[in-house]
């Protein structure tokens, strides 16, 4: 009877460790099925970020410091929709202010490259680049040069000030371009019925000597501090120049750092502020304007605009939340 009982256990503990053993077996490998794709989807952001990594490498490679004489004329043969391309053609998709207005190429950044925040503190500026921009736009409205091809333009909604009314602005001119081939910016005063009121600064390529104000345009009635601005050279890197983020044509490419535009407004009435960008005579080696801080009479005109995540930061993002499932799943497995 005893002998009897003892293999009745002895036969129930070899089930229980059977069904034990069968059990974890189960566990690895639901564990090993979740944890496959994972290494997957982990391989496939690495792969992405080292190819944004490569990418961003061979820009940075891509400076043309003396051009010859065959590639200048090598880059006015060349196709417009090639000249276009410039690369990767990645333009940033991030929004403008509400009751903000753009044709073309804008949107809104935070530190990035060559341009860091203004100095009012704000967490992100507003910006307009020639690359993605529009045929026939963004010349400047007052004394355009002739031969401007394509670029964008954003614009403040309609305010009202009384006379006297401190209208104050930052700007930060970037360019990839360089002589030869002289991309512009400006940013000029309206009456809410389109009738221009005062030039407000002009920002303008070029090989030497200070690019603030624009050479060859007509003279700014705002106060620039500093009031002359010679170009920081350098291949600029910044994702609002899309696939010339990072390259240069040659000397004069850059960017001014932030300088302020101050302007009283004489006459009471209602108004709008206009920033525009754009190529000179053909389409390639774009440049950009980042634009902050537009105050009348000290109040923010429209709301303060919100930084976006950088390609970086949404790599990283999409890491973590990877991670995160990852564990959640070998846990409900394991449970």
């Amino acid at each position: 009877m005893v002998v009897a009982e003892s293999k009745k256990d002895a036969r129930s503990g070899r089930r229980r460790e059977n069904t034990e053993l069968h059990g974890s077996q189960e566990t690895r490998v639901k564990l090993s099925r979740l944890f496959v794709p994972s290494l997957a989807g982990m391989s496939v952001v690495a792969l992405f970020g080292g190819a944004i990594f490569l990418a961003e490498l061979a820009a940075a490679q891509s400076l043309i410091t003396n051009p010859s004489p065959s590639q200048i004329a090598a880059r006015a043969r060349s196709p417009r929709h090639l000249l276009r391309s410039g690369g990767s053609g990645f333009v940033d998709p991030s929004p403008i202010p509400a009751g903000w207005t753009c044709t073309g190429n804008c949107g809104t950044d935070g530190a990035d490259g060559a341009v860091s925040l203004s100095p009012t503190g704000s967490s992100a500026y507003d910006w307009v680049s020639t690359s993605g921009g529009m045929e026939g736009v963004g010349a400047l409205p007052t004394g355009a040069l002739g031969q401007e091809t394509d670029g964008s333009t954003l614009t403040t909604p309609v305010f009202s000030a009384p006379a006297g009314t401190a209208l104050n602005f930052y700007f930060n001119y970037v360019t990839s371009d360089g002589g030869g081939f002289a991309d512009y910016a400006w940013a000029e005063l309206f009456t809410a019925s389109n009738t221009p009121v005062a030039l407000l600064f002009t920002a303008r390529t070029g090989s030497s000597g200070s690019i603030v104000p624009g050479a060859g345009l007509p003279a700014p009635l705002a106060t620039l501090t500093p009031a002359s601005v010679p170009i920081i050279g350098g291949a600029p890197t910044w994702l609002p120049l899309g696939g010339y983020s990072g390259q240069c044509w040659a000397s004069g490419c850059g960017y001014t750092g932030w300088i302020k535009s101050n302007y009283t407004i004489s006459a009471a009435g209602n108004y709008y502020l206009q920033v525009g960008v754009v190529n000179w005579t053909d389409e390639s080696f774009d440049s950009g304007l980042a634009v902050d801080g537009v105050t009348v009479g000290g109040v923010p005109v429209g709301p303060t605009p919100t930084p976006t995540l950088s390609t970086w930061g949404m790599i990283l993002l999409g890491g973590a939340l990877l991670l995160f499932g990852m564990k959640a799943a070998m846990s409900n497995a394991a449970a």
